[in-house]
């Protein structure tokens, strides 16, 4: 293995990076209010829109990469993962770095960006024969499970870990993420 030659005084560009990152997640933004989620403000309104797409007759399509019933099942996979655990975690220089620092600006932000058809790390693949009524249902019972559990939660995979109410949050932002590429279908 070649060594990078260190010049005295000077930092290798991966190691500013990451000091950088973490400085800013462990105390850059540590005066800012979270941000107002744009799309769920509550727990509660996200909720009830995902109850919406379980409806019989329901007629929202995803216009995004994944179909409806993908995406969904993605979101479920991402709140069951919060309470059994993630397949596969993020290292702990990741989730202690890059992540906490992501997971700051969404907060900070009040939304969330990633690519939104990039799976959990290690999940299983996503069934793109089940029907969205069925997506819908399984995303709202990982949900309900979710709020009703008073217990610790499992580390995030990128994020590491998070108490209850920034988890709801992430949760939320992750839902409106995703929401912006559902649409509703018009009859003809």
């Amino acid at each position: 293995m070649n060594a990078i030659p260190l010049t005295p005084g000077v930092l290798p560009r991966r190691r500013v990076l990451v000091a950088g990152l973490a400085s800013l997640a462990t105390g850059g933004l540590a005066g800012c209010a979270p941000g107002r989620i744009e799309r769920f403000a509550t727990w509660a309104e996200a909720r009830n829109a995902v109850f919406a797409l379980a409806q019989p007759g329901s007629r929202w399509r995803s216009n995004g990469h994944w179909s409806l019933s993908q995406a969904l099942q993605h979101l479920a996979q991402s709140v069951e993962g919060s309470l059994a655990g993630y397949p596969r975690l993020k290292p702990a220089w990741f989730t202690h770095t890059v992540g906490a620092a992501a997971h700051a600006v969404f907060e900070a932000r009040g939304r969330m960006t990633h690519p939104l058809d990039e799976p959990l790390p290690g999940a299983a693949p996503l069934d793109a024969a089940l029907p969205p009524d069925a997506a819908a249902l399984r995303l709202l019972r990982a949900m309900d499970a979710f709020e009703a559990h008073d217990g610790a939660l499992a580390p995030h995979f990128a994020y590491g870990v998070l108490d209850k109410p920034a988890y709801a949050r992430a949760h939320q932002m992750h839902l409106a993420a995703h929401w912006q590429q559902f649409e509703e279908t018009r009859l003809a």
